[in-house]
């Protein structure tokens, strides 16, 4: 084969490999439920520190 004909495929399967990783990725991501927000007594400490810096 023609070396430009290897790099396209070797790029290809690249392509289709980080494609289905991000897939799966996203699904584990989705499978762990509903986002929550943090509780009002973590956030007041994020805002404080972030003021005193």
């Amino acid at each position: 084969m023609e070396r430009g004909k290897v790099v396209a495929i070797i790029t290809g399967i690249i392509s289709i490999l980080l494609a289905v990783a991000y897939l799966v990725i996203v699904q584990v991501l989705d499978f762990r439920g509903e986002m929550k927000p943090a509780p009002v007594s973590q956030v007041n400490i994020v805002e404080v520190m972030h003021v005193n810096c």
